[in-house]
């Protein structure tokens, strides 16, 4: 009986979608988190009387046939690109990326990985870092003696001294955008990395190019939105209770076959 198989493959696309939601409400505090959405697709048809057949009977063309779905599979789980609200911290090395565009950082391993999460530190040194450590391209180190570190919308970085009146220039933060950022492939820690779908990444000044800019003191929020999460939440519980019901039905179905005298 195919209703057995194809309710199963609902429950297991209802489970998917549980847990997507489930890991979009717990990322509800992460900084600089996109939401992510399961998408599904129905699987291939078995075809009983393929459309367009002809009628041995009087040669006519059928307008339809019998094709029988076969359930549902998983398409992909898309990251929903959208700019979370921004919160301010008044932090001297938070930043809040306004706009297009991700912070370049170098992992332990060389290669580059891609953020949102502007919340930057400092290291033993004066190097600023990520939370997790990474360096921060292009590598800015902040001195010592600096009393204060002023970052503008360019991303240019400023410190000041307690012996000078100008501020001194330390360097430039750039931003890279993508073609397609849902392309890109999540590492956890806020990181991303390149892949062949998201393109070669574009790297640029904040606010050239159609980049963002970038705003010091701020923090961008995750863009969960929990009252839809919620929505779906219930709508994937009901789905995944109704296929549950299908296969009940289908079981007593087949011990109704088994009765039989």
């Amino acid at each position: 009986m195919r209703a057995l198989k194809i309710a199963a493959t609902g429950m297991l696309a209802q489970q998917m979608r549980v847990e997507t939601i489930s890991n979009n409400l717990a990322n509800m505090s992460t900084t600089g988190y996109n939401a992510r959405r399961a998408e599904f697709a129905d699987l291939h048809y078995q075809q009983m009387v393929r459309p367009g057949t002809v009628n041995a009977t009087d040669g006519t063309v059928l307008p339809t046939g019998v094709q029988l779905g076969l359930g549902v599979r998983p398409a992909a789980v898309t990251m929903m690109v959208q700019q979370g609200a921004s919160i301010q911290t008044n932090g001297n090395l938070d930043l809040a990326i306004e706009g297009k565009g991700y912070l370049e950082v170098t992992l332990p391993s060389g290669a580059s990985a891609y953020t949102r999460d502007g919340g930057l530190k400092l290291t033993g040194d004066g190097l600023i870092v990520t939370s997790e450590g990474f360096p921060v391209v292009p590598e800015i180190t902040i001195p010592i003696e600096a009393r204060q570190v002023t970052i503008n919308a360019d991303g240019e970085v400023y410190a000041y001294f307690n012996d000078q009146v100008q501020a001194q220039l330390l360097g430039q933060f750039t931003l890279a955008q993508f073609t397609n950022d849902k392309g890109l492939e999540a590492i956890g820690s806020n990181n991303f990395l390149e892949t062949e779908a998201s393109g070669p990444p574009l790297v640029g000044v904040p606010g050239e190019d159609g980049l963002g800019t970038v705003r010091q003191g701020y923090l961008e929020q995750s863009s969960v939105d929990a009252v839809r999460e919620i929505t779906e939440l219930i709508e994937a519980q009901r789905g995944y209770e109704l296929n549950s019901k299908v296969i009940t039905a289908a079981d007593q179905m087949l011990a109704a076959t088994t009765q039989v005298r």
